[in-house]
C-alpha cells in the first residue's frame, strides 16, 4: 500500500472569525479517504496541539492526527523535514489557508523540495501502480484527465469532493499524537516588519445583462472569437449597410431572411416610416 499524506490547517469562520476546520483542507482529507482502502492516509499539520478545532479533522474518520510543533515559526522547513522521512507518494494540501499570509505557495515550496509533480485545482484521484490518473478542474466547469508519475502533490479547490461532516464521538475518539519538528526550522513566519490586519473582501462590480432573450444572455457571457475585422473607407451608404449586416450575420445576431435584401429592405422601411410620420 501506499502512502497518502493530507496537510492540515487550522481554518477561520468568515463571519464569526471563530477557529474551525479549513475546507479546502477538509475537501482533501475527504479524497483521501476515499482512497483508505488501497493505501495509508497521514494526517498532518503544523501549529499548535492543542487547537480545539483540529478535532474536527478527527471527526471525519481519522483515528489520528500528526501535530508537528511549530508555532510562531515557518511550517514549510518543518513541513518537508517530516514528509521526506515519511515519504508519501501522494501529497494532498488546500489551494489556500484562511490563516495568516494565505499565499498558497506552500504546496509549491513541498513539491520543490521532495522533487514531486504539483497539479493544482485536482478533483479526483486514482492510484494505478506507479503512476496515478487525476482529474483536474478547468474554467467554466472544463475537466482534464492526467497520467502522473508518482510521487505527486496535489492541491484542491473549491471543485474537489464536498467533506462530510464532522461527528461528535470519532472526534473526541480520536488521537493527537505531537512528533518530533525539525530543531533547525526557526525561521520567522513573516518578518518582523510586516503588520498584520484583517483582510477586507473588495466589492466586485457586475455588469448589468440588458438581452431579453436566454440566448443573448448565454452569448454575453461567453467568450467572443477573435476574427480579423475589415476597415472600410470612402464607400457608399449601400456597401457600407452590406458589410454591417454580414458582420451580424457572422455573428448570429440577427436571421437570414431568404431571398431578400436586407439592407434596400431596411432602407425602403425606414423611408415608410418616415413618410407615415
Amino acid at each position: 500500500m501506499v502512502d497518502i499524506a493530507v496537510l492540515l490547517s487550522v481554518g477561520r469562520h468568515a463571519a464569526s472569525g471563530r477557529a474551525r476546520r479549513a475546507d479546502l483542507d477538509a475537501r482533501a482529507l475527504e479524497l483521501a479517504l476515499g482512497l483508505a482502502d488501497t493505501a495509508r492516509v497521514h494526517a498532518i499539520h503544523a501549529g499548535d496541539p492543542q487547537e480545539p478545532a483540529l478535532r474536527e479533522y478527527l471527526g471525519m474518520g481519522i483515528g489520528r492526527l500528526t501535530v508537528l510543533p511549530a508555532t510562531g515559526c515557518d511550517v514549510a522547513p518543518v513541513l518537508t523535514h517530516h514528509l521526506r522521512a515519511l515519504r508519501p507518494a501522494v501529497v494532498l494540501a488546500g489551494q489556500c489557508a484562511e490563516n495568516g499570509e494565505a499565499s498558497g505557495m506552500l504546496p509549491y515550496l513541498i513539491a520543490q523540495a521532495l522533487g514531486s509533480q504539483l497539479v493544482a485545482g485536482a478533483v479526483s484521484i486514482t492510484l494505478r501502480g506507479d503512476a496515478a490518473r487525476v482529474v483536474q478542474a478547468l474554467p467554466r466547469g472544463a475537466r482534464r484527465a492526467l497520467r502522473i508519475a508518482l510521487p505527486v502533490t496535489l492541491t484542491l479547490d473549491r471543485a474537489g469532493p464536498e467533506a462530510r461532516m464532522s461527528a461528535f464521538a470519532p472526534a473526541r475518539r480520536g488521537q493527537i499524537q505531537v512528533a518530533e519538528a525539525d530543531p533547525s526550522a526557526t525561521g520567522p513566519a513573516m518578518p518582523s516588519d510586516w503588520r498584520r490586519q484583517p483582510a477586507r473582501a473588495r466589492p466586485r462590480r457586475l455588469r448589468t445583462l440588458v438581452a431579453a432573450s436566454a440566448a443573448e444572455r448565454l452569448r454575453s457571457i461567453q467568450p467572443m472569437r477573435a476574427s480579423a475585422g475589415t476597415r472600410l473607407v470612402d464607400v457608399d451608404a449601400e456597401q457600407a449597410a452590406r458589410a454591417i449586416w454580414q458582420y451580424l450575420l457572422d455573428q448570429a445576431l440577427v436571421d437570414a431572411v431568404a431571398g431578400s435584401e436586407a439592407p434596400a429592405a431596411m432602407v425602403v422601411a425606414g423611408h415608410a416610416e418616415r413618410g407615415s410620420a
